[in-house]
């Protein structure tokens, strides 16, 4: 098996941020709006609750990532040994059989550790559709591909959502002398006075001219570069404290402006699979953790992670339900120079650009991403609809596929603009099966194709801490008692709103 290049490894620490990184995004802005709704108590317990399980899966992740290494240099030295037959020279005895497992030596054979860490490393970034092809059949592998693309369909449309509902709040100058600043400005409201545009015209106008600027990228194969997601880092940083500050500040200056309920279980759609959505990496994980160079602790490591991840959650959250009488459904609006037509306007020309920073954060950061979530769809739809040793019409690769990739997500954009349902959708369903349902079958199935094919000899050094089978048989419960719940919560609310 080929290693990591050197020049492509980090150390621990790194590999730990880029993961803070890539949990801490756009979930994060829709966090503090639906924990007002369901209350700071529950708010509080329902992201400390999903934090914990969250984490049980990454080990889960992390689990069937060895095990899935173990399997290909398994399937490569039964290569090796079949090479050598056929040439003729001497090879081991066993047989050529994947599924004859490797006869391990006693526990107390020195040789034993040397086994484990010969089979059971993770030195190759083995993506989550390939673990599905491993350890799942025909059938699993395909649910896999089908909920991992209506997830990356949820993602782009919240995407596309945010970036407009951003520039709508910031280009839209025209407020009505009805309505203060801290109102909300219906959609049927002018953009701009004397003209013959609403809101939610200019909602949908900016919301094309992304996909129009945006969407082309997915006809091509573009790649993160480092110094674009070092650029993308340093601007999250940089509005996630200023918006920490200004609630703190707001807080002492101005004492509590916000009333929030205690708990209030009409808020538990949105707040769960925002949640959700805000402790999401498991899809992204083997990418991220195979260039590790010491990957001895990570369980540890990743915990810790986890757990600097869930007090941030609370300090934004917290800091921001109390600070603000009224929470956008997106964060950053709150702190933007919204309607500037009769609003007050910050003399301080730093603090103004401090606004139409947090206002258009964004469209910065989910800009840089949306071409690369889009280009992941159109290959996951290729793997879940197209055959590898068939060929097809180019017209069928180089067009079909990528417009089935941007177009869906623009027409759910275009029908709603509101975030706390995107999210709580995206989050509640397909989330919650790439999250819980996913890791859990893969680890499962990987335990027994391991046990057949390597054997119950050799240890897996990094198998789960929670690795009985009851935390399994609890994930999934929690997972489809979460799904009825929501869903359930889901249609009283609607059921509520059509008979108002």
């Amino acid at each position: 098996m080929p290693e990591e290049s050197i020049s492509d490894q980090y150390p621990t620490w790194v590999g730990l941020v880029y993961i803070f990184n890539l949990i801490v995004g756009t979930g994060a802005l829709t966090l503090p709006a639906v924990f007002s709704r369901a209350g700071w108590a529950l708010g509080l317990s329902v992201i400390l609750v999903l934090a914990f399980i969250s984490f049980i899966t990454v080990t889960f992740v992390i689990e069937a990532m060895a095990s899935a290494n173990a399997i290909v240099m398994w399937r490569h030295s039964q290569h090796r040994k079949r090479v050598l037959q056929t040439t003729g020279e001497s090879a081991p005895s066993n047989s050529d059989s994947e599924d004859t497992p490797l006869v391990a030596p006693p526990l107390t054979s020195p040789d034993h550790s040397d086994m484990a860490c010969r089979y059971y490393v993770i030195c190759d970034k083995i993506e989550m559709g390939q673990m599905a092809s491993i350890f799942f059949n025909r059938f699993g592998t395909t649910l896999f591909y089908l909920c991992f693309a209506i997830y990356l369909y949820g993602d782009l449309s919240i995407y596309g959502a945010a970036v407009a509902k951003s520039l709508t709040d910031v280009a839209c100058t025209y407020l009505p002398k009805n309505l203060t600043c801290n109102d909300t400005v219906p959609d049927t409201e002018l953009c701009w006075e004397d003209s013959m545009f609403n809101r939610l015209d200019a909602y949908r106008m900016f919301l094309t001219m992304f996909v129009l600027l945006l969407g082309p990228f997915v006809f091509f194969n573009v790649q993160k570069t480092k110094y674009l997601q070092l650029l993308t880092s340093i601007m999250r940083w940089f509005a996630f404290t200023i918006m920490i500050v200004y609630a703190v500040k707001s807080l002492f200056v101005h004492g509590p402006r916000g009333n929030p309920p205690i708990a209030n279980l009409a808020g538990i759609p949105s707040l769960f699979g925002a949640c959700i959505y805000s402790f999401m990496c498991h899809h992204s994980l083997p990418a991220l953790v195979a260039p590790i160079t010491n990957k001895s602790k990570l369980n540890r490591f990743l915990a810790l992670d986890y757990t600097l991840i869930a007090l941030f959650y609370l300090l934004l959250a917290l800091t921001g339900i109390f600070a603000f009488e009224r929470l956008d459904d997106l964060y950053t609006l709150d702190f933007g120079p919204r309607g500037l037509g009769n609003c007050s306007k910050s003399d301080n020309i730093f603090m103004l650009l401090m606004e139409y920073f947090l206002a258009l954060f964004p469209v910065f950061t989910l800009s840089t991403s949306f071409p690369i979530i889009a280009i992941t769809l159109r290959n996951n739809l290729q793997a879940l609809f197209l055959k590898e040793d068939t060929s097809y019409n180019l017209c069928l690769r180089k067009l079909v596929f990528p417009v089935l990739a941007v177009i869906p997500p623009y027409l759910i954009a275009i029908i709603t603009k509101d975030l706390s349902i995107l999210v709580g959708i995206t989050g509640s369903y397909a989330g919650a099966g790439i999250q819980y349902l996913i890791p859990t079958f893969l680890v499962y199935y990987a335990r027994q194709k391991t046990n057949k094919v390597i054997g119950l000899g050799v240890m897996n050094k990094f198998a789960s801490p929670f690795s009985g089978r009851y935390w399994l048989i609890f994930v999934v419960v929690w997972a489809i008692t979460c799904m009825i719940l929501v869903s359930v919560n889901f249609m009283q609310i609607h059921l509520q709103s059509w008979v108002s």
